[in-house]
């Protein structure tokens, strides 16, 4: 991205919350400006309602594509824990 394209923007932000942002830009060699671009240009624009954070995705894509159904995982812990 150019500097050309890029533009000011006044924004009104919690202190702590800069302060926070601060922080982290420091220790990961980044700073504020670009950690909140970086965060807005990650934001899903084409997604209805609610979506879900990036880990939550990966946990659910494995979710749904496990061939494993209530039964089975019942007969599972039965087998693991029925000499308990």
């Amino acid at each position: 991205m150019s500097n050309a394209r890029k533009r000011p923007k006044n924004l009104l932000l919690d202190p702590d919350a800069v302060a926070r942002g601060e922080r982290y830009s420091e220790r990961h060699g980044t700073n504020l400006s670009r950690l909140v671009g970086d965060f807005l240009r990650g934001l899903p624009l084409d997604t209805p309602g609610t979506s879900l954070s990036p880990p939550v995705q990966r946990l659910w894509g494995v979710a749904a594509r496990s061939q494993s159904s209530r039964d089975s995982y019942r007969a599972h812990l039965y087998k693991k824990y029925r000499g308990r």
